[in-house]
This record gives C-alpha cells, sequence and structure tokens, in this order.
C-alpha cells in the first residue's frame, strides 16, 4: 500500500469533519434564534399562540424552497429555546450534538441534570439517534445514577474517575433469552450481540476475550468475559451467574482480579476491577458481603427486558432526597 499520501487524506478527512460540525453548530444557532424571537414576542403579548402556524403557511407559500419549517418543527424550535434559556453551561453542549439527538433529548427528558447528562453522553459516545433512543427507553440515567451510590468503598478508593462508568444493573433486552437460559446461553448471546452489549457498557470498554484463560500454578481458570477500559486504564473481569447473587460468588471473582494484577496487568495501568452480574440480588445481602471486602468489586444485576422508567425514576428520587437530608 502506497502510504506517501496518507498525510493528505488525513487533512481532507479532518475538514470534512470540521466542516460538518461548523453546518450542525450554524444550524443550531438558527434554530434557538427562530425560538428566541418566537418565545419573546409570545411572552410580550405582540404575538398570539396561532402565529407559528401563521408563519410555516408564509414561508411554504413566499419560500418554497426553505424546507423543514412546518409548523411542529417550529414549535420545537420554541420550545427547544424555552427549554434551555435558563441553563446557560448547557448552551455551548445543544451546539455540539445534531438536531435530531436534541430533539430526543429535550422531548423525552423530565430535568436538567436528566437532558446535561445525556447531552455530555451522546458527545463523548458519539451516539447516533438509534442509539441514544435506545439508551434513553432503557432509563440508562437512572440506572447510571443509581449505580454510582452503590459502589463498593474499595471500587470508590482505586479509581477517582468512575463515575457514571458501571451501573447497577444492566438491560440485555437485545439478546431474547428465555427465563430458564443458562450461563452458557448468556456468555453467548453477549459475544454474538457485542455491538449492543458494548453500547450498553459504554464505548470505552474494548472487548478482550471469553473464556479468558489464566494460569496459577499448575491450574487453568477461566474468566467469562475480560474487558479493558480506555478511561479508567485497567482490565475489567465480568462474571456472569444466572441465579440470584451468594457472598462465594466474591470469592472466586476476587480470585480472578488477584491473578490478573499479578500476571496480565501493565505497570502503568490501574488496578484490575471486578464486576459480577447476577439475574438477582438482595441489596443487604450485597452490601454486607462487600463492606470488607478489599477488592475493587461491584455487584450489578441483568435484566433481559427494559425497566420500568416509572419505577427507576421514584428510586432515584428517593436517593436525592436521602442525599439531602444528610447535608
Amino acid at each position: 500500500m502506497d502510504n506517501r499520501f496518507e498525510v493528505i487524506i488525513q487533512l481532507i478527512k479532518q475538514s470534512r469533519t470540521n466542516a460538518i460540525k461548523a453546518v450542525n453548530v450554524e444550524l443550531i444557532n438558527l434554530y434557538w434564534n427562530i425560538g428566541e424571537y418566537i418565545s419573546n414576542k409570545i411572552e410580550q403579548a405582540e404575538w398570539g399562540s396561532s402565529v407559528v402556524t401563521e408563519l410555516a403557511n408564509f414561508i411554504q407559500r413566499n419560500e418554497p424552497q426553505l424546507k423543514g419549517f412546518l409548523d411542529k418543527n417550529i414549535w420545537r424550535m420554541k420550545q427547544f429555546y424555552d427549554t434551555y434559556k435558563n441553563s446557560p453551561k448547557l448552551s455551548p453542549l445543544v451546539r455540539e450534538i445534531s438536531w435530531t439527538n436534541n430533539l430526543l433529548i429535550f422531548s423525552r427528558c423530565k430535568t436538567i441534570i436528566e437532558m446535561e447528562f445525556y447531552l455530555k453522553l451522546v458527545k463523548q459516545e458519539n451516539y447516533s439517534k438509534r442509539e441514544l433512543d435506545r439508551q434513553i427507553s432503557a432509563s440508562f440515567f437512572e440506572r447510571t445514577m443509581i449505580g454510582n451510590s452503590k459502589l463498593s468503598p474499595a471500587v470508590r478508593e482505586s479509581n477517582k474517575s468512575l463515575s457514571n462508568a458501571f451501573k447497577d444493573s444492566y438491560v440485555f433486552e437485545f439478546l431474547n433469552l428465555v427465563d430458564s437460559h443458562s450461563e452458557s446461553d448468556l456468555q453467548r448471546g453477549l459475544v454474538r450481540q457485542m455491538k449492543n452489549f458494548i453500547l450498553e457498557l459504554g464505548k470505552d470498554f474494548l472487548f478482550i476475550g471469553e473464556e479468558y484463560k489464566l494460569q496459577v500454578g499448575s491450574s487453568d481458570f477461566y474468566i467469562d468475559l475480560l474487558f479493558y477500559h480506555r478511561g479508567l486504564q485497567c482490565l475489567v473481569a465480568f462474571e456472569l451467574k444466572t441465579d440470584k447473587f451468594k457472598p462465594e460468588h466474591l470469592g472466586q471473582l476476587n480470585f480472578y482480579l488477584e491473578a490478573l494484577d499479578r500476571d496480565v496487568k501493565k505497570l502503568n495501568e490501574n488496578p484490575s476491577i471486578g464486576v459480577l452480574l447476577c439475574k438477582d440480588k438482595d441489596s443487604e445481602v450485597v452490601e454486607y458481603s462487600l463492606s470488607r471486602s478489599l477488592s475493587p468489586t461491584m455487584i450489578a444485576e441483568y435484566k433481559t427486558q427494559l425497566p420500568d422508567k416509572k419505577l427507576l425514576q421514584q428510586k432515584l428520587h428517593e436517593l436525592f432526597d436521602n442525599e439531602a437530608d444528610d447535608k
């Protein structure tokens, strides 16, 4: 392969990327300015609410080449401005993602905190519309916030950048598993659907292998799934259990982490982290089991169907209320 012109190719690609970003920023600015103008006119009682339909009809009659300015779309521009006008720190963020993803966020999210979460997530993970829609439907925000509150002390102390990296529960609705599935069914399904699995975990996770072999003494041991996390710069071992969490499960996972740190981890990497994925768990049993654990491990449950969003929102409200009472 001729590599002489690789630099030129990269310059062309980077220029195209920059041009697309610039066009997107200008488009978002246009929609923001239209929304602001209409909102101010209505707020000052200079225009009535029917003016949006009148404006859309005027554009269609007099400027038919201007596409996309139907009354429902113009109302969305007003809603877009009204949503963020009192949140100046989010103004730069909305200009860094597509209008389609902006629509999903401000139309489906209930609070500014949730909107900020998804705005940052889309920018970080470069989500498509389909991927973002799935994450909102799967209550990614609620599960992440709840998961952050349940990290064990050893996990928190091992790395200060763990926020949003792990969740209390994971959703694998894309596997279409029957209730009586086995651990091998679960493992094969996750490997087969790795793209969707990475979407659920987060795109900083890099898959290393399944049944990852560890040799300790004269015995061989196998980690169900092994990943590397780019942001945390550490190995992450996933062990799969299709039954309810039992304290003895931790012993096996802690053993694997010790072997990884001694024999696999590189000098520049952080201590390995273990995630035990169970079909069910008792929160009190988990708390007792983790309270004296010195290894950076966490217990998460997995669901094979999309979660009840209202139930998770209720749990999140309770969590925020308890944190407020503790202050």
